[in-house]
């Protein structure tokens, strides 16, 4: 299963990379919605092999994911390759600078089974696909906004 979008945001690529790149925010933020999330790098700062655990629920039941930051080229593009019980997939980030002040951010997911379990799962996600990515797009809308008005996306 592939989702991707894209968004234009008025602030320099720089900023862009410096918010998406914001792991501490985004950590704070998945704590904030009931997640449990553990950073497995001892050091703590962006580069290839970052590791997160992130554990929560999702469609009603108990999950653990592993993200590991497998592409890192500040300030044009990252990606994180994804490990779940029956799913593995990747999520792309890339940034091009439109000019000094505007950036496009282009998000892609993709998904794949690797157990039959995992099989159901993401038949049951292709189903809502559309709520999915119109739930992707609003919360890249609010992060964008946050961005361009704040100068910080995440709250």
């Amino acid at each position: 299963m592939k989702i991707s979008t894209r968004r234009d945001i008025e602030a320099p690529i720089e900023v862009v990379f410096a918010a998406v790149t914001d792991f501490e925010g985004f950590e704070r933020q998945a704590l904030r919605r009931g997640a449990e999330v553990r950073r497995e790098d001892p050091d703590g700062s962006p580069g290839l092999g970052s590791r997160w655990t992130i554990r929560g629920r999702f469609r009603g039941r108990p999950r653990e994911l592993e993200a590991t930051l497998s592409r890192y080229e500040p300030p044009e593009a990252m990606a994180f390759d994804i490990r779940a019980a029956g799913i593995e997939g990747r999520l792309e980030i890339e940034l091009v600078a439109l000019s000094a002040r505007r950036t496009r951010l282009r998000l892609a997911l993709e998904l794949r089974p690797n157990t039959f379990k995992g099989r159901l799962l993401l038949h049951s996600l292709k189903l809502a696909k559309g709520a999915a990515k119109s739930r992707i797009d609003g919360r890249l809308e609010q992060f964008a906004r946050r961005l361009e008005e704040t100068g910080t996306p995440l709250s």
